[in-house]
């Protein structure tokens, strides 16, 4: 493969970083104080699902999020924040990947009708494959360093 300025896997490197830089600021734009006490996210999220078309998407997320909104926008925020530090560390990569991808597919679900979320997620669902498929952690990852995966 040739390619300018770095090689292949250190490309791949830079495009999971990159990916790990995009969830990181998903979870510092976030007002922590309106998620965690007031049940913003998940009141906005549970708006969108009650008027969604799909009758198992408001039905999953009656049964799944609703019941618990606390508990939910805990593990929404934080698993945004687990997924940037574990790309952009390159640690247990291919399952922060994977996580991603499932992630982005829940809000690509969610979020059918809103073109704006549809971009993010779908080429955020690209870069994830991409980054899997090319195993980006053999450059500059916690990863390569244990000599894991």
């Amino acid at each position: 493969m040739d390619s300018i300025g770095l090689d292949g896997a250190r490309w791949l490197a830079v495009l999971r970083i990159g990916l790990g830089l995009w969830w990181l600021e998903s979870w510092r734009h976030k007002d922590k104080k309106a998620w965690f006490e007031r049940g913003s996210g998940i009141a906005w999220a549970a708006d969108v699902a009650a008027k969604h078309r799909w009758t198992p998407v408001r039905a999953g997320f009656d049964t799944v999020v609703a019941p618990r909104p606390r508990l939910m926008a805990y593990v929404v925020a934080y698993a945004e924040l687990a997924l940037g530090l574990g790309l952009t560390a390159g640690f247990l990569t291919p399952v922060a990947l994977v996580g991603g991808l499932l992630l982005n597919a829940v809000y690509f679900v969610l979020m059918i009708h809103d073109w704006a979320e549809q971009g993010q997620n779908s080429m955020m669902a690209l870069i994830s494959l991409t980054c899997f498929f090319g195993m980006s952690w053999q450059a500059w990852s916690l990863d390569a360093a244990l000599g894991w995966f």
